[in-house]
């Protein structure tokens, strides 16, 4: 058994502890209708003023990625057809708002084969309060365009934020 002199344990202790002090606290704390606390904040927010860090409401921020092109070497997916696809599939669903930004991409597919398309990110914002309810709009959404325009997959990201309109 080691055992130490109490010199060399108590600058293992103190040690220890100034490193238990600086871990960041956690980087995405649960939003709630709450102002942040500065402690909570990451260390850029706590520079900001306070009114800042606990400005707007929680809200989901949901990202949708469409490719076009079709794997079964069909023409690709329009600037008309998508732009149809939105008004007939996502505005009804989300009639206060969206984002809609042209891209380019790349993802490998089912066979391995390295794809680069034009594509479209469309950007939903809604209230945490409503994320339940809309999860099954937002699959609807993905499997609908998946099916009409013969794609592998719709990517989704979501990231919980604060807004403010």
């Amino acid at each position: 058994m080691l055992t130490l002199k109490p010199r060399v344990r108590l600058a293992a202790v103190g040690a220890a502890f100034v490193l238990a002090a600086a871990t960041p606290v956690a980087a995405y704390a649960a939003l709630d209708d709450e102002p942040a606390s500065a402690a909570s904040a990451p260390a850029s927010a706590a520079s900001a003023p306070a009114s800042a860090v606990s400005r707007g409401k929680p809200y989901v921020e949901t990202r949708l990625f469409f490719g076009t092109q079709r794997p079964d070497g069909g023409p690709p997916v329009t600037d008309e057809q998508f732009m149809a696809f939105v008004d007939e599939e996502v505005t009804p669903s989300f009639p206060s708002g969206l984002t809609i930004q042209d891209g380019r991409g790349q993802w490998r597919d089912q066979n391995g084969t390295i794809e680069r398309e034009r594509s479209y990110e469309l950007i939903l914002l809604y209230p945490v309060s409503e994320a339940r309810a809309q999860d099954a709009r937002i699959e609807r959404i993905r499997d609908t365009y998946e099916r009409r325009y013969a794609q592998e997959s719709v990517a989704r990201a979501d990231e919980t934020t604060r807004v403010d309109f």
